[in-house]
């Protein structure tokens, strides 16, 4: 029989550690109850996967429990109700784990569970009936096994991501991949018992899940959830000492040091570790973070389809300001010759790869993803066992790697990834647009915005508001330009 721990939830309830006041392992046992308890609930999984639309928050993992160990949809809470019925079709979902607000912008045909009061209880929409579940009180998971035992290879997440050439694609991340890729998080970062991780992220991106939940509740420590970002409350929580570390993209740390700023006296209490990720970290901002707080802030480099850290500037060497880092521990990196991109998206084949000190960053190792639910050909590219990221990199001599620019048709923005050919294509299918196409503007100190540049005889408000009803909030244009060729 396989060790049960090789379940990522299972595993996260083996340590002992806490998710705001719940003990984590509370949280799960009241998954695996909820599961327990209604049949309504196995049928519609039966054969399917799952998915979770959540809020940071303790009940995810209540969620992640009752997935039973399938392939779960992990799905952006800011995601319009058009990506989430193409992912939940695209998956081939059977039901979707939720709360009363986000259960609006489901498909009418899907059942769901909202877990608005979990670990407490639980409430089944399906065929048109509710029932509600009692989930009980859970003392937690006396579960016998190896606790440190590798992940299974069965599919535990799936995170959209990687629209180059147009449509989201689903990157299966198994067991394995994920508990890896913690574990080496927890050895990077120097993470112990008595930590305190801030949680700002959304557990649907695998920074979020991987970096701020799974590692420091493999570490036996607490995570401190905020559903929505607060730089106030961030830095009050910062300044009571309550808070030993934070992992975060460059827009919550300039915030957050906004607020710090302003202050005559401040102090970050505990604060030990801080982690940047998911977009470019601008050197004055690490500059200015230590000259405010005196703690590294430490940048690091990953992607969902490697589950996601691939380097950081790791806790027990001195931080070098402008670098990504070193390749985290069991991941395999390599700067090789780039593969180019055509103008719809797709990688094109190259004749022969080169490793140098400059180049496409690849990497390979446990962390790895098996590949996408549908249409791989549009995505990033596995050649010889490496990923190529489809961002460049250059080496220095001590081994520290550098961001240098992107080969794939992306650009980030407020930490989430932007695919110009995304939004190309949802403008294209507003009735009266001829033609559209999408610029990145880069914007000093803040990433970059998107101009959209529409021909059609309608209005700029009237693609502004298809947007708005089929777009991720941060995929909105900055500026729309109007042309009536």
């Amino acid at each position: 029989m396989l060790d049960p721990f090789s379940l990522l939830p299972l595993a996260l309830a083996a340590h002992d550690g806490h998710v705001d006041e719940h003990e984590v392992q509370q949280l799960v046992a009241a998954g695996l109850t909820l599961l327990q308890r209604s049949a309504t609930l196995v049928r519609a999984l039966s054969g399917k996967r799952a998915a979770v639309l959540l809020p940071t928050s303790p009940s995810f993992f209540t969620a992640l429990a009752a997935c039973e160990g399938r392939g779960a949809v992990l799905i952006n809470p800011l995601a319009a109700p058009p990506e989430i019925t193409h992912q939940l079709r695209d998956a081939n979902v059977g039901a979707v784990f939720t709360n009363t607000t986000l259960a609006a912008g489901l498909p009418a045909d899907v059942p769901y569970v909202l877990l608005d009061e979990a670990p407490r209880a639980a409430r089944i929409v399906a065929d048109g009936r509710t029932r509600d579940i009692d989930l009980g009180s859970h003392a937690g998971l006396r579960i016998a096994g190896d606790t440190d035992v590798v992940g299974r290879d069965d599919e535990a997440a799936i995170v959209y991501t990687s629209a180059m050439a147009g449509i989201p694609l689903g990157a299966v991340l198994s067991h394995r991949n994920l508990l890896s890729n913690a574990r080496a998080t927890v050895e990077a970062a120097g993470g112990i018992a008595d930590d305190s991780v801030l949680a700002v992220l959304p557990f649907a991106h695998l920074f979020g899940l991987s970096v701020t939940a799974a590692a420091p509740l493999l570490a036996g420590g607490r995570v401190i959830t905020m559903a929505r970002f607060n730089p106030t409350r961030a830095a009050e929580l910062l300044e009571s000492g309550e808070i030993t570390a934070i992992a975060a993209v460059p827009a919550v740390f300039r915030a957050v040091l906004a607020m710090l700023e302003r202050k005559t006296e401040s102090s970050v209490g505990r604060l030990r570790l801080c982690i940047c990720g998911g977009s470019p970290l601008d050197r004055v901002l690490q500059d200015r973070w230590f000259d405010a707080t005196g703690v590294e802030l430490r940048q690091g480099y990953g992607l969902t389809e490697a589950g996601p850290v691939c380097l950081f500037n790791r806790v027990d060497v001195p931080n070098v300001r402008g670098s990504l880092g070193v390749p985290f521990p069991g991941v395999e990196v390599s700067l090789r010759t780039p593969i180019p991109y055509d103008e719809a998206g797709h990688a094109l084949p190259v004749d022969r790869i080169v490793e140098s000190n400059e180049g496409e960053i690849c990497v390979r190792g446990d962390n790895v993803f098996r590949g996408y639910v549908a249409n791989g050909e549009r995505g990033l590219p596995l050649r010889d066992g490496w990923l190529h990221t489809g961002d460049l990199g250059k080496r220095d001599a001590a081994g520290h790697i550098a961001f240098a620019g992107v080969v794939k048709p992306m650009f980030t923005r407020n930490g989430f990834n932007i695919y110009p050919h995304e939004i190309e294509h949802v403008v294209a299918t507003c009735p009266g647009v001829d033609a559209a196409k999408v610029r990145e503007v880069v914007v000093p100190d803040r990433e970059s915005e998107i101009s959209l540049e529409v021909v059609s005889s309608i209005s700029a408000d009237d693609v502004k508001r298809w947007c708005a009803d089929r777009l991720s909030a941060y995929k909105q244009p900055a500026a729309i330009a109007m042309r009536n060729d």
